[in-house]
């Protein structure tokens, strides 16, 4: 006999857990009654174990992955069809608070005042009603600005190994634009340690932008279902804001390869065979249906920066060439430049943006970006006979050459108001026509006689310490 019970639907038959492999579960239903795909099932004494229908095994049988923690989970458990999609409830009250994949608050704070839900999956908006414009989005960080300008409704990654400074990039940006940003600022972090969780907490409501944030997390610790699906739960808040309060979004998303790593692992559980270097043969696409949502309408502009994590420093890695083709402005973050103290350690060469175009950023900004580019890759080119030959074996168009590229290198540098406390130097936050200038006048020629060091971790050209006399 059937088992029936209610829903909001009316009355569905209930299904029962066939068999668990981990974040695995497969699920029994009544003939003819099988939940859909990406149906949200619900088990457990107080339905606390959240499912999601992935595949279909056969006419009776469903294969879920677990969004929340399996344990104690046994065969036989009945399992709730809710439905409906995964869903997250949307409304004003999500400002300020600290969410989890299902919506639920994480910083104590009590119960949320959110007005609808709407399902975590939904299409993207269709190319008739999505803007572009050519407007810079300014992030207060003179390398960025200079070399790879962010487009305001665009999409930028911040690409790097370990330990290179993408976070550390990412809170600096959250200060410097949140701060001054008129709309709403969205943090999703995938697979985010708690530490730094909690320190991006503190941080924000410290600087008093905490207010106009929403901040949702996918933790390391939480299965790859969960991880899977935040990224998806925070562009429904994303568009929430964007399409029904009509606010500019800006969205920050910590890790990208988090993500693409938790659908490797929910792809090995689901017994698929694997594509080149391990990952899932559904990673072009996957990443695509993330990365598709993020763009713009007529009525608000959607922002996005994202940190990607490349495995071992190597760009040429799948998870990061599918991800820069879904990018305006690429930002590599050079292990080898963080090793001689020049931070942030972005690679001026490898660093690019659409946005770097005369018609968009003018004729005088793309000049002096050109030539820095220029004069930083002689230098690159010079190294090696410097190393071998010395600098004096070096012609004098050469030397001058490198020692303007040398104050470039050290102007580019710049202290973050996020990392204060480690490295003593007050942080910088600069306009961009002073950064121009700064690059400019270094140029000219005109702190040609200034030691290198007076032009390290400094804001304005105008902080350079005057030379001593001879």
């Amino acid at each position: 006999m059937t088992e029936l019970f209610p829903s909001t639907l009316g009355w569905v038959p209930q299904g029962r857990v066939s068999a668990v492999r981990g974040n695995v579960v497969d699920v029994r239903f009544p003939m003819g009654f099988l939940p859909p795909l990406r149906q949200a099932l619900r088990c457990g004494d107080t339905n606390e174990i959240v499912l999601e229908v992935l595949n279909h095994l056969s006419a009776e049988l469903v294969r879920t992955v677990a969004l929340t923690a399996t344990r104690g989970m046994v065969r036989e458990m009945p399992v709730t069809d809710t439905g409906h999609a995964l869903d997250i409830p949307l409304g004003q009250g999500l400002l300020g608070r600290m969410l989890n994949l299902l919506g639920e608050p994480i910083d104590g704070l009590g119960a949320l005042g959110a007005i609808t839900r709407l399902p975590i999956h939904r299409p993207p908006l269709p190319l008739a009603q999505r803007a572009t414009g050519n407007e810079i989005f300014v992030t207060g960080i003179k390398v960025i600005d200079l070399l790879a300008p962010l487009e305001r409704g665009g999409k930028g990654g911040l690409f790097g190994g370990a330990g290179v400074g993408k976070t550390v990039l990412i809170t600096e940006m959250i200060h410097n634009m949140a701060g001054r940003y008129a709309g709403v600022s969205l943090f999703c972090g995938i697979g985010e340690r708690c530490r730094e969780a909690e320190e991006l907490y503190r941080e924000m409501s410290a600087a008093g932008v905490l207010e106009q944030t929403v901040m949702l997390f996918g933790q390391m610790n939480e299965p790859p279902g969960a991880r899977l699906r935040v990224g998806h739960a925070a562009l429904t808040v994303a568009e929430y804001f964007r399409d029904v309060e009509r606010r500019d979004v800006l969205l920050l998303i910590d890790n990208i390869f988090r993500f693409v790593q938790a659908g490797m692992e929910v792809s090995g559980l689901m017994g698929r065979i694997p594509s080149r270097v391990g990952y899932q043969s559904t990673l072009a696409s996957e990443l695509a249906e993330l990365e598709e949502r993020i763009c713009s309408s007529a009525n608000a502009a959607m922002t996005s920066v994202q940190a990607v994590y490349v495995p071992a420093d190597d760009l040429t890695d799948p998870s990061a060439t599918h991800t820069f083709a879904h990018l305006s402005a690429s930002i590599v973050l050079s292990r080898k430049r963080a090793s001689q103290g020049l931070y942030p350690a972005v690679d001026p060469l490898r660093s690019d943006s659409k946005m770097l175009n005369p018609a968009v950023v003018g004729q005088r900004h793309y000049r002096i970006a050109l030539a820095v580019r220029r004069a930083l890759a002689e230098y690159e080119e010079l190294k090696d006979i410097i190393s071998m030959l010395g600098l004096t074996e070096l012609s004098q168009k050469d030397r001058d050459t490198v020692s303007q590229a040398r104050r470039l290198e050290r102007f580019l540098t710049q202290p973050f108001f996020t990392t204060e406390q480690f490295t003593g130097h007050a942080g910088r936050m600069l306009e961009l026509e002073q950064t121009l200038d700064g690059c400019e006048r270094i140029l000219a020629g005109e702190f040609a006689d200034h030691p290198e060091r007076a032009l390290y971790m400094i804001g304005a050209i105008d902080e350079a310490a005057v030379p001593e006399p001879a």
